[in-house]
């Protein structure tokens, strides 16, 4: 990569970082430049060879079409790591500079011919695009490379199909695959191709090809639809028992924190450091899929639920958004989002973008507002004093801290606790002793302001929430209560 750019006239790499899209010579904006450190090649012969056998030999390609190259470069390394996530050996990645994406191969079809030489030369059987082809530029790509070739949405899909575990979960993840593979669908030889149904004029292909009328193409896009519309049902009536269970939470007056995030931000780890959930931690792309909910308390004692979520990615795939609309809707539905950023990303305001992104469209799909949000910067342990100073620029009025060491895990509790909904009743109660689980329920739901023993019973003076002072209403003092 140093070799090559000083060939084109820049001393570092950091100078070609910092240009923008007009800054380039027209030759070298047109050309496939390959980025380095993205492959994963193992030296040690045996574990080559253990690995060969296992792993697929993927090529990477994106198309820069805004930002700077730091940035297109950024986009290309994460594609590596879910390459890597995925199962995959990275051999190389290239980016290509363009207005945009070709309508036809993505790169256009003289650097279809480079890519080819790339992966002859390297020995790859896979082709991953940085973006989502369209069925035709897939056709075109795999007609001239002979290879495989996926996009960005098909890899992201093959992950969660990997890492799926509970019923729902896996439902979801086949729902969105079929739905992103129906319109890509296509007929290879004869055997695919249209029946002629009847007299075989006009060219439809004469004797030995008159039949039903109907392709095996075309059966297959049946099935799908029918497995789709079963699918659908199915998650439908798995949501019912999820919607419940939220319903009871909400009917108990137990306030909600939902956990979100970019994947591999640390949101289980953090989940296990708030509650000792034991939730499975894993350095790896969409290790958590499946929502995990554990009761906690504030410092105050109030207790609440914490929900880990499935986390995100920039460009996810709006196939799993609408797949996964049960379990997104645990950040709609919550009291309080806490938001987890990995503050140990060389671009921590790209996650935010894209989590926010996604959040802004469950919002509109609901039309509803979301819940306040608290930005949590995770990784405080693994990332330098400069970059933290940045990041509180960037984030002002966010917690930092580090689920691994337990640092500012404290101070969460406490802005969570400030965060949550309040009790907007003020009663002043005179409870029997024999209604002790009334007073227990003052203190697990809400504010004691005041509290005495006396000969009658226990005096309270308290905030609570709507239905419980209905409860205590009751045994107010002179009858009345505020």
């Amino acid at each position: 990569m140093t070799e090559e750019i000083s060939q084109n006239g820049y001393d570092t790499a950091s100078d070609l970082a910092e240009l923008s899209l007009g800054e380039l010579e027209l030759e070298e904006r047109s050309s496939l430049r390959r980025v380095a450190g993205l492959s994963t090649e193992l030296q040690d012969i045996t574990e080559v060879e253990y690995r060969q056998l296992r792993l697929e030999r993927v090529v990477l390609v994106g198309v820069w079409t805004e930002g700077t190259a730091l940035e297109s470069e950024a986009s290309l390394a994460e594609l590596a790591r879910l390459a890597e996530t995925a199962g995959s050996e990275v051999l190389e990645g290239l980016v290509q500079r363009r207005d945009k994406p070709d309508p036809a191969t993505y790169v256009g079809s003289g650097k279809v011919q480079e890519l080819g030489e790339v992966v002859r030369a390297t020995g790859a059987d896979t082709v991953i695009c940085d973006g989502e082809l369209s069925p035709s530029q897939l056709q075109q790509l795999e007609a001239r490379l002979k290879v495989k070739v996926i996009d960005r949405t098909a890899l992201i899909l093959d992950i969660f199909a990997q890492h799926a575990r509970s019923r729902e979960g896996k439902s979801q993840v086949e729902l969105a695959q079929l739905q992103y593979l129906l319109p890509r669908l296509r007929g290879w030889g004869q055997t695919l191709s249209r029946q002629a149904g009847g007299r075989a004029g006009g060219g439809n292909g004469g004797v030995g090809l008159r039949g039903p009328g109907e392709t095996k193409l075309e059966t297959d896009r049946r099935r799908i639809r029918a497995k789709i519309s079963k699918l659908r049902k199915e998650i439908q009536a798995m949501s019912v028992v999820r919607d419940t269970k939220r319903g009871l939470r909400t009917s108990n007056a137990v306030p909600s924190v939902a956990i979100a995030g970019y994947t591999n931000a640390g949101k289980s780890s953090l989940l296990n450091a708030l509650t000792g959930a034991g939730v499975l931690v894993e350095d790896a792309l969409f290790a958590t899929l499946d929502a995990t909910t554990r009761r906690t308390q504030t410092p105050e004692g109030h207790t609440y639920t914490l929900t880990d979520t499935v986390g995100f990615v920039r460009h996810l795939p709006h196939q799993l958004v609408e797949a996964f609309r049960s379990t997104l809707d645990e950040v709609a539905d919550a009291d309080l989002v806490v938001h987890v950023v990995d503050g140990a990303d060389p671009m921590p305001e790209w996650q935010v973008n894209a989590v926010r992104e996604v959040l802004g469209e469950i919002g509109r799909r609901r039309d509803a507002a979301m819940p306040p949000e608290l930005v949590v910067v995770n990784k405080t342990d693994a990332t330098t004093e400069f970059a933290l100073a940045r990041l509180r620029h960037l984030l002002p009025g966010a917690v930092f801290v580090s689920a691994h060491s337990g640092a500012g895990i404290d101070e969460l509790r406490e802005r969570i606790g400030e965060l949550l909904p309040r009790p907007d009743v003020e009663v002043d109660v005179l409870v029997p002793y024999v209604r002790g689980e009334l007073v227990a329920r003052v203190h697990q739901e809400g504010e004691i302001l005041l509290e005495e023993h006396t000969a009658s019973g226990t005096q309270l003076r308290a905030r609570v929430k709507a239905d419980l002072a209905g409860a205590l209403e009751q045994f107010a003092v002179n009858g009345t209560s505020a």
